[in-house]
């Protein structure tokens, strides 16, 4: 074999070498080409596993792949993170994102991974508002009322929470952050045995989603987002009475860092398609949410901002979960 004709087969050898490490960018407008797991940090038959599922079923039919939703509950949603932070930068593991991540950055002292710089944000799914209700036993029918009783009566009314670090404790912490009231946290491992607890008496107020309000058997004294809910719209805004705040749930697609942006680009599309749909629209309201159609970009941010409140929050109320 002639020098030249060498050469010119080490290149060609070198090049069929290379092949296997692009797929990964060259073949991303193909993408998806087999399912993809959609992780949930937490347990089945909660918001945020609800969220997963309406949007996994969105994509699969808009991306003609199966979206399949896996739950993985523990550590306040840490446990699932962090399988989406391990995973390939491939697309074919995502991360259903709520403020948790955005609480947890300070709340957990040790964590394996760092959020904002190893989870790649892909747009914004959906926010809902939570309602303060309080027992029946408890005098107050307005916010005023409600913030001059706890004053009368420091350390005397108990606020149900679905766990330490959990959001319903946050919305109440918040609350407490900016009123300088004294409300002591009870927690709970979930809702459910919050509210059955709510219910009987045995704590006094809570700060849960909407859809789990009990019509004449709890209070409902105001929604925590910023404006009113259509849901009910006779409730207002904590925000009337008590002003900066702001503690509606929200929910977002995240992808491990690395993930190439043509990927990107094609979820957050078919996301925002997904969102824009009126029968998507009609099952959100029914739970009580409304789409929430933010850019990569714009999902960054609120995560950031979101870091930076409820770190505020937590340092405050010298929170800490190990």
């Amino acid at each position: 074999m002639t020098n030249l004709r060498r050469r010119q087969f080490l290149r060609l050898a070198a090049g069929a070498a290379a092949w296997p490490a692009l797929p990964h960018i060259a073949r991303a407008d193909t993408y998806p080409s087999r399912p993809v797991r959609v992780i949930v940090g937490y347990a089945a038959g909660g918001p945020t596993d609800i969220a997963g599922r309406l949007i996994s079923q969105a994509l699969s039919q808009r991306l003609g792949q199966q979206f399949l939703v896996e739950d993985q509950p523990g550590a306040g949603s840490n446990l699932g993170t962090e399988t989406v932070v391990r995973a390939a930068p491939d697309g074919y593991t995502l991360l259903v994102v709520t403020q948790s991540n955005a609480i947890n950055a300070t709340l957990y002292d040790h964590l394996p991974f760092d959020f904002r710089h190893d989870i790649a944000p892909i747009a914004g799914l959906l926010t809902a508002p939570s309602v303060m209700e309080v027992h029946p036993s408890v005098p107050a029918k307005t916010v005023p009322e409600f913030i001059a009783y706890a004053k009368a009566n420091p350390g005397k009314i108990n606020m149900a929470t679905a766990g330490n670090g959990s959001p319903p404790q946050m919305f109440g912490e918040l609350f407490k952050y900016l009123t300088g009231i004294d409300m002591p946290a009870v927690h709970y491992r979930g809702g459910g045995p919050a509210l059955v607890d709510l219910l009987a008496g045995q704590v006094q107020v809570m700060f849960e989603g909407i859809t789990h309000l009990r019509a004449n058997e709890l209070r409902p004294l105001a929604v925590t987002s910023a404006a009113r809910s259509p849901v009910l719209p006779d409730v207002p805004p904590i925000a009337d009475f008590v002003p900066g705040y702001d503690a509606a749930g929200w929910f977002g697609l995240g992808a491990p860092k690395g993930t190439p942006a043509p990927v990107i680009e094609t979820l957050g599309k078919a996301v925002d398609a997904a969102l824009a749909d009126p029968a998507m629209k009609a099952k959100l309201a029914d739970l009580g949410a409304d789409p929430m159609p933010l850019t990569a970009a714009q999902l960054d941010k609120l995560i950031a901002d979101e870091t930076v409140k409820w770190g505020k929050v937590i340092k405050s109320a010298n929170l800490r979960v190990e």
